[in-house]
């Protein structure tokens, strides 16, 4: 198993590229499922949950040229022999949930295992299945499996009993081939959900409202051949915004887009530092400690949930109080222990944690437990004094590409090691 040797602490410099955000990658590759032509994706990251995707898809008959080099996957459904995903194909990634709704408009018939995934909680699927059956889809839960029916999927009034992105997700994508008109009401606003409809559009897909509550889907017979280019991961960047806050130094961030950050990019900037954005990319410095930054993590385009472990790590070495409330996930404070360990001044309780910064942390033996609680370790590890030693990085390599070489591009001392 594979860990992150890290020696801190350390100051950044140079300049990094963002790789294509992983969750608009996902659904934009399912959304391949819908159509017999060609779905040609550009900015495609090269990460486990990529791999583990294009694996499933391939295994249901979807032909499949992908070249990690220049960054593009080629994918045409017109292969499509199964309806049948396996739990040994969706135990390590959720994502995987999202074949059901495409698979089900082109199929009449599909049969997807329960997914897998972080385990920071619960992540019911019951908006997706209370959509379908909304669609006129005869749905029944056996063994661990999803097995949804319908002859012809029909337009609907879906009101989501809550904020769901793969839930979106996967009824914007069924409302494509279904018969009729679809409204989705109280739907997540994610800038991968646009990005997922952009894609969704250029293969003739008749769909409004996308970035807003209330997203209207007119079905079509078919979708047509098409290409598109992923959006940049805004968690890949605000992780590594948190790193040059913690460690302090300058650097250019690539690729980087403000408009799709929420409110990220303000609590960011809050933390001190000067930010400048200039062509193709966001100027990044800090001289001094970072301010503390209270966030309640909220669906989009409030504070994400998946930044809340980096900007813990921020806090920790701040200078003043922060207070963090994690209202989407109950259970994803894991990576509190962990830093408590390296000396970080934190209290939990519920669902709140109080962080008091500390000028210095020191290192130590870590565990990760998740992809976001590892990327927080990792900061942490870069501001401590000493050798630190993070474990179980497959969680980091799920949602980061390279993010040791990146980070040793920057000049920290990051060793990936065997053992």
């Amino acid at each position: 198993m594979e860990k992150f040797k890290v020696n801190g602490p350390t100051r950044l410099s140079g300049e990094i590229h963002l790789d294509g955000a992983k969750n608009a990658c996902l659904p934009i590759f399912c959304a391949s499922l819908l159509s017999s032509e060609e779905l040609t994706v550009f900015n495609v990251p090269r990460l486990g949950d990529v791999q583990t995707l294009l694996a499933l898809l391939r295994n249901l008959g979807v032909e499949i040229e992908v070249d990690f080099e220049s960054k593009t996957c080629v994918l045409n459904g017109r292969g499509l022999n199964s309806n049948l995903v396996s739990y040994e194909l969706v135990k390590t990634m959720r994502a995987s949930i999202l074949t059901l709704g495409p698979l089900l408009a082109r199929l009449g018939e599909v049969r997807v295992s329960l997914p897998g995934g972080c385990a920071i909680g619960q992540r019911p699927v019951d908006q997706h299945i209370k959509g379908l059956e909304k669609m006129g889809a005869e749905i029944t839960l056996r063994e661990g499996y999803i097995t949804a029916k319908a002859n012809k999927l029909k337009g609907a009034r879906i009101v989501t009993d809550l904020v769901t992105v793969t839930g979106t997700e996967n009824l914007m994508m069924a409302a494509c081939l279904a018969e009729g008109h679809t409204i989705i009401e109280n739907a997540a606003k994610e800038p991968e959900i646009v990005d997922l409809a952009r894609c969704l559009i250029s293969m003739g897909a008749k769909i409004q409202g996308e970035g807003t509550d209330i997203i209207r889907v007119e079905g079509v017979s078919k979708l047509h051949a098409a290409s598109h280019r992923v959006i940049p991961d805004r968690i890949e960047a605000g992780t590594f915004i948190c790193a040059i806050a913690a460690c302090g130094g300058s650097v250019f961030v690539r690729n980087f887009e403000r408009e799709i950050m929420g409110l990220a990019y303000e609590k960011l900037r809050s933390c001190g530092g000067e930010f400048l954005e200039v062509g193709g990319g966001l100027k990044v410095n800090f001289v001094k400690r970072p301010n503390a930054v209270s966030c309640q993590t909220a669906p989009y385009p409030g504070f994400a949930t998946d930044m809340q472990a980096q900007l813990m790590a921020v806090n920790a070495v701040s200078d003043g109080v922060a207070i963090i409330d994690e209202s989407i996930f109950e259970n994803r404070f894991m990576h509190v222990s962990e830093m408590q360990r390296m000396g970080a001044d934190i209290m939990v309780k519920g669902s709140t944690a109080v962080v008091q910064g500390k000028k210095r942390l020191s290192a130590a033996k870590l565990m990760a437990t998740d992809l976001r609680a590892s990327a927080g370790l990792v900061l942490a590890a870069l501001v401590a004094d000493g050798e630190s030693v993070v474990d179980r990085i497959y969680h980091l390599d799920r949602g980061y590409v390279n993010m040791d070489k990146k980070l040793a591009q920057l000049g920290a001392d990051v060793l990936r090691i065997k053992g």
